[in-house]
């Protein structure tokens, strides 16, 4: 309704009319029928505009070509997908941590990129992923290790260089 207000010349009148004059209630209730009548006719029109608006951005069309989703999930296979996406990124988000604890000079994107170096199946294909970091847990626990040795080592050599 406050959209109408202020764009419709119209009820703009009529706001005004009915704030910029001293009439009697019979008067003012007239006005307010006026404007009431009005709103009533423009209603289903701005439910329209209003319901296309929102369909705009909800829409995977749209949605695709902002960078926000690369492909529209089909209802059938929706269950599936999120599962697989859901079990991937609870163990990556896990051993990315476990992997910048170990060193805390890495990145997100840098862990990311050990991950994927260890890694030979499509990373675009989330339960290959969740495969390999199930399948993989021994040798991604064993690389862990080794970056904190490598992290402890560094950090070794870098005092004894200022030591001496």
């Amino acid at each position: 309704l406050k959209v109408m207000h202020r764009i419709d010349p119209q009820l703009q009148l009529l706001d005004a009319e009915l704030e910029g004059s001293d009439m009697d209630p019979d008067g003012q209730s007239a006005i307010k029928e006026q404007i009431k009548a009005r709103e009533d006719l423009l209603k289903p029109v701005y439910l329209q505009a209003a319901t296309e608006f929102a369909d705009l951005h909800d829409k995977t069309g749209r949605m695709k070509a902002k960078g926000v989703i690369s492909a529209a999930v089909p209802w059938e296979q929706s269950r599936e997908y999120f599962y697989n996406l859901a079990k991937r990124r609870i163990s990556q988000d896990a051993y990315v941590s476990q992997l910048k604890a170990a060193d805390s000079t890495l990145s997100t994107a840098a862990a990311l990129d050990i991950l994927k170096s260890m890694c030979s199946a499509d990373w675009e294909d989330n339960t290959a992923i969740s495969s390999f970091y199930t399948d993989s847990a021994a040798e991604i626990a064993a690389k862990i290790a080794s970056v904190k040795k490598e992290s402890i080592q560094s950090k070794i050599d870098a005092l004894n260089a200022q030591l001496g």
